[in-house]
């Protein structure tokens, strides 16, 4: 599957070490106001080399559309789009191509196409996710020119985690920190802790929060196409996410029903909830309150120190990888979360617009 969405739609294509990474985004209505410095600057807030904690490969990662955008505008019809790859290593991977490397996709993508593109990964890439940021910003555009907001940050990297809900952050000074946390304090030991592991060779994981602001009530399907499961499904199709939960999540199977359950209230002929257990959903509709969710990344799988693995012929063998790699995600996947949630909110804001017809 390389395509994602059901009226806005995203086909991605491209390998990491190939000539580019793009897509063709359908569904867009025409009259979208569209801002290349933004979707520029939400690119650039991707890529890697940008700070001491991610890649040092350098990519401009500049975005060249083709199609569906005239005099600033979007047409209607397809848009289509292109990032060139500029500074691969792929001779890195040359000691690779016939090693499969521990909790990579090496192994299954090997077994499951019987060839593969062992250079940075291939299709299997995180560098595929360029291509859901361009589109992710487009909706973006889109969903604030509806008084729509999306904000993700990291809340964990390992052990260390923010204390608080996100009413208590001031999530306008994310950007303040390479870590991308709303607190100084809790960020600067985030960014320690991801020096510490990086000196030895390894690798840390954690979690990213996400909170959507002015969502309308009616979004989603109230069997399938919850607009939760489409949310979890956006989030566990990004490279090293391992887990996903909205609203009070795991942590209200400990609660009461009288404790969990959202009251409604008139507020000035508008009907809200009292609090807001259920993250911005019921019935697998948006009931207009704050849609809030959380999703965990695994520690990248590749480190750079001696790991023991197999090579295509199942012999046992040493492995010590080589090449530019990021001893922490979080940073750089804020805005492919971001990018994702925007995609689907989107798309089901165009859905609601068509099951009223």
């Amino acid at each position: 599957m390389n395509t994602f969405g059901n009226i806005f739609k995203l086909t991605s294509f491209g390998e990491s070490h190939g000539k580019g990474v793009g897509g063709v985004i359908d569904g867009v209505p025409a009259g979208i106001e569209i801002d290349l410095d933004f979707i520029q600057n939400e690119l650039n807030r991707r890529r890697p080399g940008q700070s001491v904690i991610t890649s040092p490969r350098r990519e401009s990662d500049e975005v060249v559309f083709f199609s569906g955008i005239y005099e600033g505008k979007t047409t209607g019809t397809s848009i289509g789009f292109t990032i060139f790859n500029e500074n691969q290593h792929s001779s890195d991977y040359d000691n690779l191509k016939d090693i499969y490397r521990p909790s990579h996709a090496d192994y299954t993508y090997q077994s499951k196409y019987e060839h593969r593109d062992h250079r940075g990964g291939g299709r299997s890439s995180a560098r595929e996710t360029i291509s859901r940021v361009v589109a992710g910003a487009i909706a973006k555009l889109a969903l604030n020119q509806m008084g729509i907001d999306i904000k993700a940050y990291t809340s964990q990297v390992g052990s260390v985690k923010l204390s608080r809900t996100y009413h208590d952050y001031n999530l306008s000074t994310i950007e303040s920190n390479m870590v991308r946390c709303p607190d100084a304090v809790t960020a600067q030991q985030m960014i320690d802790l991801i020096h510490q592991v990086k000196s030895e060779g390894d690798t840390i994981g954690g979690v990213i929060s996400c909170v959507i602001s002015g969502v309308p009530v009616g979004l989603g399907s109230p069997a399938f196409g919850k607009l939760h499961a489409e949310l979890g499904a956006a989030m566990l199709g990004i490279n090293s996410v391992k887990g996903f939960e909205y609203g009070m999540g795991f942590e209200g199977v400990g609660l009461k029903g009288s404790e969990m359950n959202d009251s409604f209230y008139n507020n000035d002929g508008e009907i809200r909830t009292r609090t807001n257990h259920s993250g911005g959903i019921q019935g697998g509709i948006s009931n207009g309150e704050d849609i809030y969710f959380r999703v965990a990344f695994k520690p990248i799988a590749t480190l750079l120190r001696n790991v023991e693995t197999v090579n295509k012929e199942g012999n046992e063998i040493t492995l010590k990888a080589r090449g530019r790699h990021d001893s922490c995600v979080l940073p750089r996947a804020v805005p492919i979360v971001e990018a994702m949630a925007a995609m689907v909110i989107f798309d089901h804001y165009l859905m609601n617009k068509l099951s009223k017809i």
